[in-house]
């Protein structure tokens, strides 16, 4: 007996790829080393570019009663203006991320995904056919066969090493802490919330709550002591003092960790029938969501093409398609994440230059896109990347466009690729023909013209991504070629 797909790791990515493949009727398997679902994180950003994907999956609705609106962007804690990108940047949201777990844990077991937490994957071995996951858990050693894995188990992935993918980066002296604490109404931290740079480092004190506030410090150049311990409360207290001159006497932590200074990029993102995603695959410093915005596209990249080739489907190249269009965004995420590094430490007349920069609109809507996660396109193969502006990236206004047409919401909800008819009183005609034997995988969607689509019809993939655009007066050529190019030729026509 053998499943369709194991999954490694059942943080956000590994959970949002169950999702995926669920949706489209693949079994999934998803083993975790941990107890039970993490409960706590150290990430609360969740940029527009998660955002746009929770809002396509029908998701976001859940997770709001536990977060905030936060209509800020930074570049480096260099203040931007998301607000003059209103109908590409929809907001950032302050959630913490054991809380986006616990409602994507709720969503892959309604869609029948098979969690199977204290299960830690020991070992991977595989051949042309088949994988084997060798794992351990409650009652002992076991082994499981699987036609794919795929390693979402963290920077330390016992996948990536067992595949024989090389992790290649470097990592700076670095003293990170994150914890969180119930300070007293008295309490010196409330008056300290926000992020501030100082010589040696930055301190972030954000409220998690009316009661509960996160700690967070990075001092760049120190060595962090010995030991892989949570940090106690003199250790918070100690880094918070070094930085920042601040005596707090609050504590114990509620929760606490450790975080680092790494930046490293997994060679290739496929071995086989073995494929790597989130921070098995890239792990960079944390600033602003990047890291879960570029997770999660990797998740969302990844399933419809897996679900592709399970069910017998997929055209040649689809599944080497996942590292060519997920590797250099990886890199992407790698660089600027570096640069904002650079100017955080140490503090120089740069960032004052680089402060008069973000004033012009340019550059502000450059950088704004870049840290939400939204400026991702994909080449598609087009000779001239240029030539239409929407190829290759997600439909614009997604959270607006799925209000503005229910169908739309229902299919992307549904996981489906979508061939959108945004001609005025368009009803599908010249169109519908050449989804033929897709049923099931295209739903043909009539809608009114939409903001920022400068198209009478897109062909949007599972991920949102547009394939194929019909401009104002031209002929639907090429549709028949790109729906081949996701899906195949059609069972019949």
């Amino acid at each position: 007996m053998h499943h369709d797909i194991v999954i490694a790791g059942a943080g956000p990515v590994g959970l949002m790829l169950a999702c995926e493949l669920r949706l489209a009727g693949a079994e999934v398997v998803v083993l975790d080393g941990r107890p039970g679902p993490e409960a706590h994180a150290p990430g609360v950003a969740v940029n527009p570019g998660v955002i746009e994907l929770l809002e396509m999956r029908g998701l976001m609705e859940a997770c709001r009663p536990d977060g905030f609106e936060f209509p800020m962007a930074h570049f480096a804690h260099i203040w931007l203006d998301p607000s003059a990108l209103a109908d590409r940047y929809p907001y950032n949201f302050s959630l913490p991320h054991g809380r986006l777990v616990h409602h994507l844990v709720e969503r892959a077991r309604a869609l029948g995904a098979d969690l199977r937490f204290g299960h830690r994957v020991v070992g991977v071995e595989q051949d042309e056919h088949l994988v084997d996951v060798r794992f351990e858990g409650p009652t002992g050693e076991g082994t499981l066969r699987s036609r794919h894995l795929v390693g979402c188990d963290g920077v330390d992935s016992v996948v990536r090493r067992a595949a024989g993918i090389a992790f290649p980066g470097d990592e700076e002296p670095f003293h990170g802490t994150v914890a969180d604490f119930r300070p007293a109404q008295d309490s010196v931290l409330r008056h300290h919330l926000g992020a501030r740079e100082y010589p040696a480092g930055l301190l972030a004190v954000s409220p998690l709550g009316p009661d509960t506030v996160r700690v967070l410090t990075a001092e760049f150049g120190a060595e962090p002591p010995a030991g892989d311990d949570a940090p106690g409360a003199a250790e918070v207290q100690g880094a918070v003092s070094r930085l920042a001159g601040i005596a707090f006497t609050d504590g114990p932590p509620l929760w606490s960790a450790r975080w680092s200074n790494a930046t490293r990029l997994a060679e290739r993102y496929r071995a086989g029938r073995v494929f790597l995603a989130g921070d098995a695959a890239h792990q960079h410093f944390p600033l602003g969501g990047q890291a879960l915005s570029t997770g999660l596209d990797d998740a969302v990249n990844l399933g419809w093409k897996l679900a592709a080739d399970l069910a017998g489907r997929a055209p040649a190249g689809l599944l080497d398609s996942y590292h060519e269009e997920r590797h250099p965004v990886g890199a992407r995420a790698c660089l600027t994440t570096r640069a904002q590094a650079a100017l955080l430490h140490p503090l120089t007349p740069l960032r004052e230059v680089f402060a008069e920069l973000v004033r012009f609109p340019d550059v502000n809507a450059h950088l704004v896109t870049m840290v939400g996660g939204t400026d991702t396109r994909y080449p598609l193969g087009q000779a001239d990347p240029d030539a239409d502006p929407l190829l290759g990236r997600r439909l614009p206004g997604v959270s607006a466009a799925a209000r503005a047409v229910p169908a739309l919401a229902s299919a992307w909800e549904a996981g489906h690729a979508v061939l959108l008819d945004l001609r005025e009183d368009g009803d599908g005609s010249g169109l519908e023909g050449e989804l033929a034997g897709r049923e099931g995988l295209v739903d043909l969607v009539t809608a009114k013209p939409l903001p920022g689509v400068d198209a009478e019809a897109v062909l949007l993939r599972p991920d949102g991504r547009v394939s194929w655009t019909l401009r104002a007066g031209g002929s639907p050529t090429g549709l028949a070629a790109a729906l081949t190019a996701l899906f195949g030729e059609p069972a019949a026509r």
